[in-house]
């Protein structure tokens, strides 16, 4: 689009600019691929932000939604609604068992989940540990868990209670304990921190830690949940089980929605009261919440995105060989991070110059998100570009 696009001049004169938009009018999607408002077509390795992990507009979530839609939008949560009971149950089957509270996104589940590992330590636990680079939200409360100084930056005071950890160093959570800790938060694998992968030792860590001083394990696992790492939730492929689990993102294939889960013993102490989500769990959600692990399940997708992670594998640790540019690839399923010797921002205006889109984090960090039901010949064409454009940044450094 140009600068004087009638888009682009409505943007500037009605929405508050917070965020950096590309001068770009997406208007149709289908599995990897996007359309603009001019018809190019655009390949995308990041779709959704994370959230459209079964790709743009996937035919059964479409169907589910477009049913239900016509049948019955929104009713409170004083009633019951069957499709929403329906999505717990299928949630708490394929993790592992318990509850869920539903809400309308990964912010939102996290301020669940720091209300609830606090109620249920009360009344004199309430600190929680959290993770250098890991990120938890934009509310307050989960930006005060976010452990980056750069999102706290003209907000102070911030929520009181957290406690920050370096990433991976158990005997720094050890010395951080004490009498008024009552949880734990973290990324099994931090995403907008840079693809950072703990080691199971770590997790295991943590998970002795919290079982010697009777704290509560929290997994956000809003961007590693639904299938992105080849399994349901990222704490299976880690063999480590949190006591707390928050979900968004790919939770509902790009229609708002997230959740918290937790067992039957420690739901409870989110008593009648003391949190709600007005619109959390309503019945397009559940709809499309239900639809997307029916995609998953009838269409093996879990297996299919452990096929197709080994092909990204391949091709990027052979374009790292090729490329001093890349400093190390990190991957565990279908959530890639290409560490970069130098900044990332010009590699992605490029990549969508050559119409592939992708995204940088942590200034350096190249990130990739693929759907999980992309295909070979995607993959192939994307990285071509994508070598491309990494090839020209070593040739004008």
């Amino acid at each position: 689009m140009t600068t004087n696009s009638p888009v682009l001049q409505t943007f500037e004169k009605f929405v508050i600019p917070n965020y950096k938009r590309y001068p770009v009018c997406l208007v149709r999607g289908q599995g990897s691929r996007v359309w603009d408002a001019d018809g190019r077509e655009y390949l995308d390795f990041f779709p959704g932000w994370g959230c459209n992990l079964l790709g743009h507009c996937p035919p059964r979530v479409v169907e589910a939604v477009q049913r239900q839609v016509a049948e019955l939008i929104h009713v409170p949560n004083t009633w019951h609604i069957e499709s929403q009971g329906e999505w717990a149950r299928l949630l708490s089957e394929h993790s592992f068992g318990g509850q869920a509270f539903f809400c309308n996104s990964g912010t939102e589940a996290n301020e669940a989940a720091i209300k609830l590992v606090r109620l249920h330590g009360a009344p004199d636990r309430y600190k929680i540990i959290t993770f250098q680079g890991g990120f938890h939200g934009r509310t307050l409360g989960a930006t005060s868990a976010t452990a980056q100084p750069k999102y706290h930056e003209g907000l102070g005071p911030l929520v009181g209670g957290f406690r920050y950890a370096p990433f991976g160093d158990l005997d720094a959570v050890k010395k951080l304990i004490d009498d008024q800790t009552c949880a734990i938060l973290l990324e099994p694998i931090q995403g907008e921190g840079g693809v950072r992968i703990p080691t199971q030792e770590f997790l295991a860590g943590l998970r002795q830690l919290a079982d010697a001083h009777q704290l509560l394990l929290v997994f956000d696992e809003v961007q590693t949940g639904m299938g992105r790492t080849g399994h349901w939730f990222a704490y299976q492929h880690f063999g480590i089980q949190p006591d707390v689990m928050t979900l968004a993102k790919a939770l509902c294939s790009g229609i708002a929605g997230g959740a918290l889960l937790t067992t039957a013993a420690i739901a409870p102490s989110l008593r009648p009261g003391m949190h709600a989500a007005t619109f959390g769990g309503n019945p397009i959600a559940a709809a499309a919440g239900i639809a997307t692990i029916q995609t998953i399940q009838e269409e093996n997708l879990l297996a299919h995105a452990q096929q197709m992670a080994q092909i990204f594998a391949t091709r990027l640790q052979g374009m790292a060989q090729r490329l001093p540019v890349i400093r190390e690839v990190r991957q565990v399923g279908m959530m890639i991070g290409l560490e970069l010797i130098c900044k990332g921002a010009a590699v992605v205006q490029q990549c969508l110059d050559k119409q592939l889109l992708i995204n940088c984090t942590q200034s350096t960090v190249i990130r990739l998100l693929p759907a999980m039901n992309i295909q070979e010949d995607e993959i192939q064409r994307g990285c071509d570009v994508l070598e491309e454009v990494l090839g020209h940044v070593v040739s004008q450094s």
